[in-house]
């Protein structure tokens, strides 16, 4: 399941800017956002310790392979933007394990990474108090649905392929989690992919190493999929919208004025995407504005509430159900967000609906206080889905350009990748973006 190397040749023919001697990880990145992220399960929380920041109520479903080990083994580990800790159910031996895709991962004593390592207190938010340099790094992740995962830190190879036709097996620090407490009996995953700004996830990691530069993003398909990056500029030069990134601790493009349509409702809300979280999350007294904005534009729609569908907590059905978002999405509008410098993040209505079974349109903006996120907005999967976006934290900066992701990577009968231009496949800017521009 992992990358061709050919798919070097998508890049350079698009026009992205790698220099000689850069090159980039890629991999295909598996899931969807509905119907696989609409049940409720755990919370994804960052950090360690007593630090923690609950951002999603619903399994995060969006997840590579990575093969991991001496000889390598497969895993598949959810992509999580918001948290550095890459961690793994591990037979340790697992006390609690939900049962994953594959066999748990197993560890050696001499994996073990001591406490003494930097790396042990990178991982923690509060200084981290050794009995001896040299006994085991524990690690605990709280979750908000009162779940945990707790583990030891371990040091292991992961088999990573590169875009210029190497394979780089690097050895990550990582947890090996032997006691889960997580909603369900079986897991989607076996882990989580940390690829968060701090010093010691993996990207620091590799970066450290002289590996690969500290630079990460992706691109999620509306229809399923996509593909994550990490290392190289797999983006052209031009036709991105960049900020500079907030120093929170966490991705944020700073704060943002709110738009439905080309009302303002809430000013200057700090903003965090996440790939983390399956939804976006508005804190209270935006959400508030917003829903109350959105049933003001509703109320000569053919819609009514849809209270049993049981999706996502406030769905609508027409006259009958629906067939395609598209034929719900008519009745909605634009989300948008202005950033510093009259820099948008245009939202259209399919990134924040999903169609339900039933065939009705739910709505994919939760209320991020319920679930203990205080004033943080998160920009959840849903509505990031064909946006490629980048996060570039040697310059610290944010980038996002409107795209086709189930086209940018498309596999071919021979395992391989057409050679469709990054550059061609960016969207253009609709007419909505430049009277919304000229209203501010």
């Amino acid at each position: 399941m992992t990358i061709s190397l050919r798919v070097a040749l998508l890049f350079l023919l698009g026009g992205a800017a790698v220099s000689a001697g850069e090159s980039a990880a890629v991999l295909l990145v598996y899931g969807n956002v509905y119907p696989d992220g609409s049940e409720s399960a755990r919370h994804t929380s960052f950090f360690l310790g007593k630090k923690t920041n609950p951002v999603d109520n619903f399994r995060r479903v969006f997840f590579v392979e990575l093969r991991i080990g001496d000889p390598p083994k497969p895993y598949f580990l959810d992509v999580d933007t918001g948290s550095d800790l890459s961690w793994i159910q591990c037979d340790a031996p697992c006390i609690s394990c939900a049962k994953g895709p594959h066999p748990l991962y197993k560890p050696t004593r001499d994996k073990l990474l001591p406490c003494g390592d930097p790396l042990c207190g990178g991982f923690f938010a509060e200084e981290r108090a050794c009995k001896s340099p040299e006994e085991q790094c524990d690690y605990e992740v709280e979750y908000a649905d009162r779940g945990f995962s707790r583990g030891v830190l371990v040091r292991d190879v992961f088999s990573i392929p590169f875009a210029n036709g190497s394979l780089l097996r690097p050895r990550i620090a990582f947890g090996c989690g032997y006691e889960q407490e997580l909603q369900g009996k079986s897991a989607p995953t076996d882990g989580v992919l940390g690829l968060g700004s701090g010093g010691a996830g993996a990207l620091a990691q590799l970066s450290a190493q002289g590996l690969a530069r500290n630079v990460v993003g992706h691109c999620l398909s509306r229809s399923g999929g996509g593909f994550l990056f990490f290392g190289g500029d797999l983006f052209p030069a031009t036709g991105f919208s960049w900020v500079d990134a907030s120093s929170r601790g966490h991705y944020s493009p700073g704060k943002a004025d709110l738009f439905l349509g080309t009302k303002l409702f809430s000013k200057r809300q700090p903003i965090v995407l996440d790939t983390g979280s399956s939804y976006t999350y508005l804190s209270s007294r935006p959400y508030s504005s917003f829903l109350r904005l959105l049933e003001e534009g509703l109320a000569v729609a053919p819609l009514e509430e849809a209270a049993g569908d049981g999706a996502l907590p406030l769905c609508w059905r027409g006259k009958r159900p629906f067939k395609s978002l598209d034929e719900a999405a008519k009745f909605f509008k634009p989300l948008t967000l202005v950033f510093f410098k009259k820099v948008l993040l245009e939202i259209p209505p399919r990134g924040y609906l999903v169609l339900s079974k039933l065939g009705n349109v739910c709505l994919g903006i939760l209320n991020g206080t319920h679930v203990g996120l205080n004033d943080y907005n998160i920009i959840g999967d849903i509505s990031m889905l064909d946006l490629l976006v980048v996060y570039d934290n040697e310059k610290k900066r944010i980038g996002w350009a409107r795209a086709d992701c189930s086209r940018l990577l498309n596999v071919n009968g021979d395992d391989g990748f057409d050679s469709g231009s990054i550059w061609s496949m960016l969207q253009s800017r609709d007419g909505f973006t430049h009277r919304l521009l000229n209203r501010l």
